[in-house]
């Protein structure tokens, strides 16, 4: 290191910058997410190895490695496999509290759908049949899938 290094005192300044920035979902993700804004279908993968079905889909297989190849249309109803009610407001969740997160198994898909119930909150319980609602104006986002009610 040079002598004269050691001698400066080193100048700092807090502050913040903006670093606005768009990446691309993918060509799995993209599908996915564009099929939710433009018909209101919920996607998922197919393995051709296993057959095991991924929602939301998936390019490869964690099962058996295999790329996925195979597009199937899933119904936009399943069973709630796990859920969790969110009783207080934070600034990184997605709605308002009251709401749950639910583990949703959607009819024909062999992995649970992450996503948020929103009413009959009392209502809710592992077992409990669901269906997807989605927004009105989509913008191929997750959330274009506005919640899933209760049947």
């Amino acid at each position: 290191m040079s002598e004269w290094l050691k001698e400066v005192e080193p100048l700092t300044q807090k502050g913040q910058i903006s670093v606005p920035y768009s990446w691309w979902a993918g060509e799995t993700a993209g599908r996915f997410l564009e099929s939710l804004r433009d018909e209101r279908k919920i996607l998922g993968t197919r393995c051709s190895g296993c057959g095991k079905v991924y929602v939301p889909a998936r390019k490869s297989c964690s099962r058996c490695f295999v790329d996925i190849t195979e597009w199937v249309e899933i119904g936009d109803e399943g069973v709630i496999e796990a859920f969790t009610v969110v009783r207080y407001a934070h600034p990184v969740q997605p709605v308002q509290a009251p709401f749950a997160y639910a583990l949703i198994r959607l009819d024909g898909a062999d992995v649970g759908f992450l996503h948020l119930i929103k009413k009959d909150l009392e209502k809710i319980g592992v077992g409990r049949r669901v269906k997807a609602v989605f927004k009105a104006e989509r913008t191929g986002h997750i959330l274009d899938i506005d919640s899933f009610e209760l049947l």
